[in-house]
C-alpha cells in the first residue's frame, strides 16, 4: 500500500475532492506516493473514503477512471490557487462525472434492515457513483466561500492542497514546515 506519510491536509478529511487530489503527492528526492497507483490500492482509497463497500474490487478501467478523474481535479484545483482560469477539458470532465449518473443512493427495504439507503451497482458502476460525489463535492468547493482559502503546499516538492486554517498557514503538514523552516536555518548557518 502506498499510503502517504503524511497527516491529512487541512480540509482533506472534510472535501472528497481535495482528499482525491492529495491522493498522489511528490515527496523529498522526488519520490511520488500514490494512493491510486493499482487497482486494489483505488479500491482501498474508495473503501477508506467510504465510496464503496468493503467487498468491492475495482478493474484496472475503473482506477484508470479515478486517477484520471484526479489529475482534472488537481488541474481545477491549481487554476483556482493560481487565479487562472480551468482548462476547458477539466471543467468538461468533472461535469461528465457529475452528469452520469445519479449521485443519490437509492432507497431499498429488506426485512431485518427495513429502510435503508444504498448505492448497489456494477463495478464500473460503483466507481462512476463514487466519481459523482467527488465531483460534486469539488465543485460545490471551488463554488464555495472556501475556494478563496484554497492553497498549495509550499515546501517544495510537496504539491498537496489545503483550505488555509489562517491566513499565515503556508504548508499542509507541520512535517512538511519544519523541513523548510530547516532549509531556511541551514542556508542561513553557510553564509
Amino acid at each position: 500500500m502506498s499510503k502517504i506519510p503524511l497527516p491529512p491536509a487541512p480540509g482533506a478529511a472534510e472535501h472528497l475532492g481535495l482528499a482525491l487530489a492529495n491522493s498522489l503527492v511528490t515527496l523529498p528526492g522526488q519520490e511520488l506516493a500514490d494512493e491510486l497507483g493499482t487497482p486494489e490500492e483505488a479500491t482501498h482509497w474508495l473503501v477508506e473514503n467510504e465510496l464503496a463497500p468493503r467487498d468491492t474490487a475495482l478493474l484496472p478501467y475503473c482506477q484508470n477512471q479515478l486517477t484520471t478523474l484526479r489529475a482534472n481535479v488537481r488541474s481545477l484545483l491549481a487554476a483556482q490557487v493560481a487565479g487562472r482560469p480551468p482548462k476547458q477539458s477539466a471543467l468538461e470532465a468533472v461535469n461528465r462525472a457529475l452528469s452520469g449518473i445519479a449521485s443519490a443512493p437509492l432507497l431499498h427495504y429488506s426485512e431485518d434492515r427495513g429502510l435503508f439507503r444504498a448505492a448497489e451497482h456494477p463495478v464500473t458502476q460503483l466507481v462512476e457513483h463514487a466519481m459523482a460525489q467527488i465531483a460534486e463535492d469539488t465543485a460545490a468547493l471551488l463554488t464555495s466561500d472556501h475556494s478563496a482559502t484554497l492553497a498549495q503546499c509550499e515546501a517544495a516538492p510537496c504539491d498537496r492542497f489545503l483550505i488555509r486554517s489562517h491566513a499565515r498557514r503556508r504548508w499542509c503538514s507541520t512535517r512538511c514546515g519544519d523541513r523548510i523552516r530547516a532549509a531556511r536555518a541551514y542556508a542561513r548557518r553557510q553564509k
